[in-house]
């Protein structure tokens, strides 16, 4: 498939051996891009990202069953291969849509990656083993794809950390491209979950997009920041899970001693529905 006005084919590949034999054959650089899919403007901001990045560009489009817990229902995750072929037609060289059972024979595996201890933090107390089925499943299709570059969105604050560390403690052989957040006109960031907020829950989900922009208007205090994200948690626009200010490398809540690069990460529930945001800040005051 080529798209009018693009300059690749893309192919669809389903095997991991068609995808090893494929990759072999692209020359120059490669950037992967992995999905669940569903894509949106956030999935193809990733894309346009990686083709500015590399030669070429691989998307995987896998709901991958060990991210899943109790209670998360795996089988009702959004699937819609065709539309998200046409959404990429053109744009990258392979997508990579296996079936679950291509990529795990055994299921559990046998054998799986660890998250450790940041695994278990802020999104992964609510849900237990999801950063062991990402890094996982993510170990896998770098070492299928081989990419030289592997880019994911900073709205998914705590994966992008986890996955950045898993690249540097496993030595993968793989540079982690952060790609910033994508927002609507009204500053939201954008997700597929957004799909599921009336106009009102719109309108009461900006206090995450606000939160965001004070504590960047905040730094490079270390107080006022802490005192941003205290005085959102008094908000009652949202049923708040965390607001916070941790260390990028450990995951764990700053003290008001800590200079340098902090992450800022929110979560909150508006109409039932969990919303994440998030930003990165240079704290060099107290």
């Amino acid at each position: 498939m080529t798209r009018p006005g693009t300059d690749r084919t893309t192919d669809l590949v389903t095997t991991k051996a068609a995808l090893r034999e494929a990759r072999a054959a692209l020359p120059g650089t490669v950037a992967l891009v992995p999905t669940m899919g569903a894509l949106h403007d956030g999935h193809l901001a990733l894309v346009a990202r990686a083709r500015e990045v590399a030669d070429h560009v691989i998307l995987s489009d896998f709901v991958n069953p060990l991210q899943f817990g109790p209670g998360e229902d795996y089988e009702a995750y959004p699937r819609d291969l065709d539309a998200d072929l046409a959404a990429v037609d053109g744009l990258v060289d392979l997508v990579f849509a296996p079936s679950a059972e291509e990529m795990y024979p055994v299921l559990p595996p046998t054998v799986s990656v660890s998250a450790g201890r940041a695994g278990t933090l802020l999104e992964g107390a609510a849900r237990p083993g999801h950063f062991d089925g990402v890094v996982t499943v993510v170990t896998k299709l770098l070492t299928l794809a081989a990419p030289d570059v592997a880019v994911f969105g900073r709205k998914d604050a705590q994966q992008l950390a986890i996955l950045t560390r898993l690249v540097a403690d496993l030595d993968l052989p793989v540079r982690i491209e952060p790609v910033e957040i994508q927002r609507e006109p009204t500053g939201l960031a954008r997700s597929s979950r957004n799909t599921y907020l009336s106009d009102a829950g719109r309108e009461r989900a900006l206090v995450l997009s606000r939160t965001i922009t004070a504590a960047q208007e905040a730094a490079p205090s270390v107080g006022a920041v802490l005192g941003t994200l205290a005085d959102a948690l008094g908000s009652d626009e949202a049923e708040w899970a965390y607001a916070l200010a941790v260390d990028p490398a450990t995951l764990d809540p700053i003290t008001p001693e800590h200079r340098g690069e902090a992450l800022v990460v929110l979560a909150a529930r508006v109409e039932g529905t969990r919303l994440l945001d998030a930003t990165v800040v240079s704290l060099t005051a107290p």
